[in-house]
């Protein structure tokens, strides 16, 4: 039996890993980076080793530093968990080399699933069905693509997964900046520039299969997850089993997975993805995609509907155990949907956010289960991919499942870091969403409702709540008080009342408290007086209790080293600061002519020069953060007066890079 294995990774999945490991009785091994050093994954592990600085090339990527981690830590196995290492050939070389068992298919699967050109030949072979599609190179699919594969098309890179690279080419005048932007970014992400163009399926349903091989030629599948709510192909919400499939073509496309990998003398766990159109037309009807030869990120829906802890038997195959039911042995029970908690803000085009993680609240409850690598410490950077925890519920059926989704969602919190769950929450509550109606398009046409001005608006409460805590915080304490210390506005002819500018996000206000904390009216700006009630709650007073127009609400609070006051509630978490720019906002320096970092960054490539002549929207620079590519555009028609850094350079969010001094033609309310 194993005794010591090393998770070759970091965040929820090292976590995740670690966990059943110990339940397992196997001895852990965490490795991180200079970055991690006080991570999550690195305190739950038995041991830990530093493998190298942060960034990911000479830590988390460094082969030959986790095998000596490995080694010396008389680790018998490695676990790659996903991302990273997982699918790369090399080094599960590297592990059989040393004497390690790799936990995962052999190289030679990996090799032949990792490249999707050889994958497609590969199970067509076999019988499984697969998308119309050519590769090449960039010249051969310019002169090709348009003829055999046509419009709209998907160009995907050969290597690699997790939407990255991946481009919708709707006609021909796209195809080569789309091939431009597609192998850089597959460069940047897998080291391979390989491309592959296939047909668009219109109304693309995306549905997966898990399966899990034994050594001894014994293959199962364990059902379907859906994952069709996607964002520039990364996937946001997954849900086992899909709302669409019957009986008859889950076990279809179950055989079909199976024989998919099968053709490569797979072993361990694996997802073959395939692509249904969700058109009536084509009722049945599905194609391969890909295989990924390793656990997925949504792994934990299957678990919760099978009863089968997957890392478990990931584990039981590498130590050669035999896999002990067929796939008509395994049933799914119930309904079971995840949501991906992102350092996003999907009111700013969902760029990246990061700081301090200052405290966080977990939901519980029947049928709930979170997997996350933070807690309060963690500090979110721009080094690694910015999911922070994945939130899943069960139950009985779909709707019971969803609607406890929702309620662990309005009880997750991340103080200190912007995150995407109102989005989520949002995207939930969508008609098509409950109805089961999904494709993969779906979220992009309701991305403008979700992420309007008024959806992501803080609203009243919010601010009411950060004034009566600011309040508290100045009320003086003690049997015996000077009453010229009472905070009240009191002057001769009546009091004034306290006023509190504040902002949170792009929105100021003013916000004016008569009265003391536990007997007050507030007026947030315009508004009319409400009553209120405050007071601080919890161990540590991390919960301010509010009774606000008779509902009382109970907001999770922390003070940020800043001096900001993150308040969630609801699952919405806000950051207000009692000391605003009263000048101009973000918004309308951005309509002047400035142009900043959205977010904390590499500069990958500067489209532009001193003195150019651009027009509103042109592409000016594009910066990377966590592996994924933003273009930075010109708000206005003008001149570029300044240029503040070049390819290669590190930018912080909000950092200055540009400024677009408009031209005649070129007015700042156009942008």
């Amino acid at each position: 039996m194993l005794h010591t294995v090393l998770v070759a990774n970091r965040g929820e999945i090292a976590v995740r890993v670690i966990r059943t490991l110990r339940r397992m009785g196997i001895r852990s091994v965490a490795i991180y980076s200079d970055a991690d050093v006080d991570a999550r994954h690195v305190h739950e592990a038995d041991v830990a080793v530093r493998v190298g600085p942060a960034e990911a090339r000479r830590s988390y990527l460094s082969i030959p530093d986790i095998v000596r981690a490995a080694e010396s830590t008389g680790a018998q196995a490695v676990h790659p968990g996903y991302g990273f290492l997982a699918e790369n050939p090399a080094f599960a070389r590297a592990c059989q080399q040393a004497g390690l068992v790799f936990i995962g298919p052999p190289a030679e699967a990996i090799e032949a699933m990792g490249d999707k050109i050889t994958a497609k030949a590969t199970v067509s072979a076999a019988g499984v069905p697969v998308v119309p599609g050519i590769s090449g190179t960039p010249d051969e699919l310019l002169a090709r693509a348009a003829e055999e594969v046509g419009f709209p098309m998907l160009l995907k890179p050969s290597a690699g997964g997790g939407g990255k690279g991946m481009r919708l080419v709707a006609s021909a005048a796209e195809l080569a900046p789309a091939i431009e932007s597609a192998q850089r970014e597959a460069r940047a992400a897998f080291g391979d520039d390989a491309l592959l163009a296939e047909r668009f399926v219109r109304t693309p349903r995306h549905i997966e299969v898990q399966v899990l091989a034994d050594t001894y030629g014994n293959t199962v599948h364990l059902g379907e997850r859906e994952c069709s709510l996607q964002r520039r192909h990364q996937k946001i919400i997954e849900e086992a089993p899909s709302a669409l499939l019957d009986a008859a073509t889950r076990e279809r496309m179950g055989s079909a997975a199976v024989e998919a990998v099968r053709a490569v003398g797979y072993t361990g766990a694996g997802t073959v993805e395939f692509i249904v159109s969700g058109e009536e037309s084509a009722a049945g009807e599905f194609f391969f995609m890909e295989t990924n030869t390793r656990l997925q990120v949504e792994h934990p829906v299957t678990e919760l509907v099978t009863g089968i802890d997957l890392v478990e038997w990931q584990l039981r195959v590498a130590d050669g155990e035999r896999l002990p039911f067929t796939s008509e042995e395994i049933s799914l029970d119930g309904h079971a949907v995840e949501a991906r908690v992102y350092a996003e803000d999907p009111a700013r085009g969902f760029v990246p956010t990061g700081g301090m993680v200052l405290d966080t609240s977990e939901p519980a409850g029947a049928g709930v289960r979170v997997d996350t690598g933070v807690w309060a410490g963690t500090v979110v950077g721009s080094d690694y991919d910015p999911m922070l925890a994945k939130v899943i519920a069960a139950g009985r059926d779909r709707t019971t499942a969803l609607h406890r989704l929702d309620r662990a969602l309005a009880d997750t919190a991340v103080l200190g870091v912007g995150t995407n769950v109102p989005f989520l929450r949002g995207l939930l509550a969508q008609p098509d969403v409950q109805d089961g109606n999904l494709d993969t398009g779906l979220v992009e046409r309701v991305l403008d409702e979700l992420t309007s001005a008024e959806a992501t608006a803080v609203p009243a409460e919010f601010f009411a709540a950060a004034a009566l805590d600011r309040l508290l915080q100045l009320w003086p304490a003690g049997s015996v008080v000077d009453p010229w210390a009472i905070p009240t506005g009191w002057r001769l002819g009546g009091g004034a009342g306290t006023v509190f500018l504040l902002r949170a996000g792009e929105t100021e206000a003013e916000v004016r408290v008569h009265g003391h904390p536990g007997e007050a009216h507030v007026q947030v700006a315009d508004g009319e007086p409400v009553a209120a009630r405050a007071r601080w709650a919890g161990q540590r007073g991390e919960v301010l209790e509010l009774r606000y127009a008779g509902a009382v609400r109970r907001y999770r609070r922390a003070l940020g080293p800043d001096g900001r006051l993150w308040l969630a509630h609801e699952g919405r978490c806000v950051a207000v600061d009692d000391r605003p720019r009263l000048a101009v906002s973000h918004a309308a320096e951005q309509a002047a002519g400035p142009v900043t970092s959205p977010m904390p960054g590499s500069v990958i490539a500067v489209k532009t020069e001193l003195g150019a002549e651009v027009s509103a929207g042109e592409a000016l620079l594009i910066v990377e953060a966590m592996k994924m590519e933003y273009t930075i555009t010109a708000p206005v028609d003008g001149v570029v007066s300044e240029l503040h850094v070049q390819a290669g350079q590190q930018v912080a969010l909000d950092e200055p890079l540009v400024l677009v001094t408009p031209g005649e033609n070129g007015a700042a309310g156009e942008a």
